[in-house]
């Protein structure tokens, strides 16, 4: 287990939502009653998966039933809208990936607010993005590459798996800054966005590092940087971007867990305590590895000055990008 060291920011921010007086409630007693564990995305993906495992720790460890929901649609709105409805008592924890702090930027309307809706109890995991070229590309290196499309604007693509997923704003954090002319084609999916690449079809690809690394093994694919703070341990020779020549460029996706905002503040650490001992569990480490995660912990002050850093830097991106989604 690590620690991620842009979790550790202090910015005297505490948790998002701490304004909100708690509710009363008997810390003998709690959980009094099933705790629902929201996903607002459909079952089998990785934030699903990663519920599951600590509802089933938590289940062990509290002794009441931890029972994970479902509410897909709307790219993690509607679920994320079910979780700000339901009260701020403990019984609820929200699963969350990178569309809790990305949306309020993407879609003109969502039905929570990231800053008061809730409180965080910790990040859970978090896997990086690789950018990666077709072999045939000339550039070697991250700097390479980007001499390369200095001077040949307009002629090179890169891919992502959708529009406003991270692969697209992990390009636009790349592009924007260095006024590069790279065209975004989106695709439905992190495996045609890759199989383009790996085709030749789309020589750059901002790919997840699960659906990207088979391929840099095989030699389908060069890695020029993975997109994290540190390098990967499934692609140790890759240089992070930092390491490349360009700091700045991080872009993973994460896990993280909420609660709603006035939960009481015991209830607040003794579940994160427990979801802290769960994460530290070798065979969930094991688990979380084959998804191609790393797991993390930190506090909930920590989750929360690190959300109030990641939403003005990801609208900033968006609105440069001039990036929007119909609802």
């Amino acid at each position: 287990m690590r620690i991620h060291r842009r979790h550790a920011l202090t910015l005297g921010a505490g948790a998002l939502g701490a304004a909100v007086a708690p509710v009363a409630q008997s810390q003998a007693t709690y959980p009094s009653k099933p705790v629902r564990m929201i996903v607002p995305f459909a079952a089998g993906g990785a934030t699903d998966t990663i519920a599951r495992l600590i509802a089933q720790q938590l289940s062990i460890s509290l002794k009441q039933q931890f029972p994970v929901e479902n509410h897909g649609g709307a790219g993690g709105n509607i679920g994320m809208g079910v979780a700000a409805g339901t009260p701020p008592d403990g019984h609820m924890i929200l699963t969350v990936s990178n569309s809790f702090y990305l949306n309020p930027s993407l879609y003109a309307k969502i039905p929570y607010s990231p800053e008061t809706d809730f409180a965080p109890l910790t990040l859970v995991a978090t896997s990086p993005y690789l950018l990666t070229v077709h072999p045939s590309m000339p550039a070697k290196t991250l700097q390479e590459l980007v001499a390369l499309l200095k001077a040949n604007p307009g002629k090179y693509s890169y891919a992502s798996p959708g529009p406003g997923t991270p692969g697209h704003l992990a390009g636009e954090l790349f592009r924007l800054p260095l006024k590069l002319d790279v065209t975004h084609v989106p695709f439905k999916g992190g495996n045609p966005a890759i199989t383009s690449t790996v085709g030749g079809h789309t020589p750059i690809s901002f790919s997840s590092l699960p659906t990207a690394a088979p391929h840099v093994k095989n030699g389908l694919l060069r890695a020029l940087a993975v997109l994290s703070p540190k390098r990967s341990p499934a692609l140790p020779d890759v240089p992070t971007a930092a390491e490349a020549g360009l700091p700045g460029l991080e872009v993973e996706i994460i896990s993280g867990m909420l609660v709603r905002a006035g939960t009481p503040q015991a209830t607040i650490d003794l579940l994160h305590g427990e979801i802290a001992k769960a994460v530290a569990l070798p065979e969930l480490a094991k688990r979380m590895d084959a998804l191609g995660f790393v797991p993390v912990v930190n506090t909930p002050a920590e989750f929360g000055a690190w959300l109030k850093v990641e939403l003005p830097k990801w609208a900033k991106v968006i609105r440069d990008a001039n990036m929007t989604l119909a609802q």
